[in-house]
């Protein structure tokens, strides 16, 4: 199969997360469920560029990028998002 590279994105995992529990991020793009997000349609907007949330959880994905469960409070859910989907927002 040779060199699989799914994204352009570079091998995250080597390094350590780019943001932390709890830090307060900005999407950087509009996000539409992918049909991982219960209870919405494909295609929906899940979050709209713009949109501020909290880092709530880190995960993997594909042994190769972290996901970051970012929970947008005025949504009232959580979405799950690549590091370069997201921004630091700044205190």
């Amino acid at each position: 199969m040779g060199d699989i590279n799914r994204n352009s994105d570079v091998m995250e995992l080597n390094g350590p997360p780019r943001f932390e529990y709890g830090q307060k991020v900005r999407a950087r793009c509009t996000i539409r469920n992918d049909g991982t997000f219960p209870g919405r349609d494909i295609g929906d907007i899940l979050v709209k560029k713009g949109d501020e949330g909290y880092v709530s959880s880190i995960g993997t994905f594909l042994q190769q990028f972290y996901i970051y469960g970012v929970d947008f409070v005025t949504h009232g859910y959580q979405v799950g998002m690549k590091s370069r989907e997201l921004d630091p927002v700044e205190p």
